[in-house]
């Protein structure tokens, strides 16, 4: 896809992002309870923690596949949109990229990127899950869903970590950058020896709306963040905009993207 279309592409689901996310107004039940107590809690030192914790990947061996069967358990609760499981979302999405003719890389990103809310099997909680990721070290932008409610995260009074660049140079690039922990960096962790390199940045970062939507840290951004940002932003466009409350037909659809999965991952990874 050449790079004009990408940035069409972006501009359109910034433009359309009013008809999803509407944290004010969901009906949904604790959304807004999972996004305080994510909040409070995501803090530096608590991310070097999970790091340190998960990182070393060494909870379980499975297959993709599985991991993918353990989210028709899981609803996230830090969705105001969508209250069906997560392998409803992760097949409405990848058939929603399947549909528009996409590599077939990028097919099974649309169907994998959730993967990494495995963490709750292993006993987190949905905030050190789910919700929108933003960096930790720095100051809090106020343009992170539900903003107030850093009032009582203590970094957010700590003289460290609470100026505009915190603990970070400018334009450092974020892969210096430590964000807050949820599925988005734990599943890259797990797929990144496997995927194209745009597959792993999308992964990584799918979650980051301040910056997606607002580029709330273009300050922190390298050249080749700003580049990469492309991918994320094109992909952002079916991440939102294929949920429906209507149940796919998974056993349907199940052979071709079963057979995509073990095309990519033939063996049982390392969680």
């Amino acid at each position: 896809m050449q790079k004009t279309s990408l940035f069409f592409i972006a501009a359109c689901c910034i433009a359309n992002a009013g008809q999803k996310r509407d944290y004010a107004h969901t009906t949904r039940k604790n959304v807004q309870e999972t996004y305080r107590l994510n909040h409070i809690h995501q803090t530096v030192d608590f991310v070097r923690s999970k790091h340190k914790q998960y990182l070393p990947l060494q909870q379980t061996k499975m297959t993709m596949w599985e991991a993918l069967e353990y989210l028709d358990t899981f609803v996230d609760d830090g969705d105001p949109d969508l209250g069906l499981s997560q392998i409803h979302h992760a097949i409405q999405t990848a058939e929603a990229i399947k549909k528009d003719g996409h590599p077939e890389w990028l097919i099974l990103v649309g169907l994998i990127h959730d993967a990494g809310k495995i963490l709750y099997r292993f006993g987190e909680p949905q905030w050190a899950v789910v919700c929108d990721t933003f960096p930790v070290g720095c100051a809090f932008s106020d343009t992170i869903v539900y903003h107030e409610l850093f009032k009582d995260n203590p970094d957010r009074v700590n003289a460290h970590y609470n100026s505009r660049h915190g603990i970070y140079k400018n334009c450092c690039g974020l892969e210096q950058v430590l964000m807050s922990w949820g599925h988005d960096e734990y599943l890259y962790h797990v797929v990144k020896n496997y995927l194209p390199e745009q597959a792993q940045y999308i992964i990584r970062y799918h979650s980051f709306y301040p910056q997606h939507q607002h580029s709330a840290y273009d300050h922190l951004l390298s050249v080749y963040d700003q580049q990469m940002f492309d991918w994320v932003k094109l992909f952002n466009k079916y991440d939102l905009y294929s949920k429906e409350e209507v149940a796919v037909d998974l056993e349907k659809l199940k052979p071709y993207y079963k057979a995509l999965v073990e095309k990519y991952f033939p063996e049982p990874l390392q969680w």
